[in-house]
């Protein structure tokens, strides 16, 4: 029951602000069709419209590999606030 009561409510942060940037970010990218739907300049003869999708692969990929170990690196540190914290009470 103790457990319940000492639950924080989720804290906004600018870690966690940045995070969800890394997220969203190629969803907004892919969902604004007009910026890349054409077909110059073309890349070895690959038009704009598929390897600029190729490359937001890529991008996602180092985007989410950034927030994860951001998130990594914030829960660690909650988790010794909280030892910190807990320990002088």
């Amino acid at each position: 029951m103790s457990d319940v009561s000492e639950a924080r409510p989720p804290v906004v942060t600018p870690v966690r602000v940045v995070i969800a940037l890394c997220l969203v970010a190629p969803f907004v990218a892919m969902l604004w069709v007009g910026s890349y739907a054409k077909t110059d300049p073309a890349l070895g003869g690959i038009p704009f419209f598929y390897w600029y999708q190729m490359l937001w692969v890529l991008i996602s990929t180092a985007l989410t590999m950034t927030a994860y170990k951001l998130w990594q690196r914030d829960q660690r540190a909650r988790a010794a606030a909280s030892q910190k914290g807990g320990a002088s009470e």
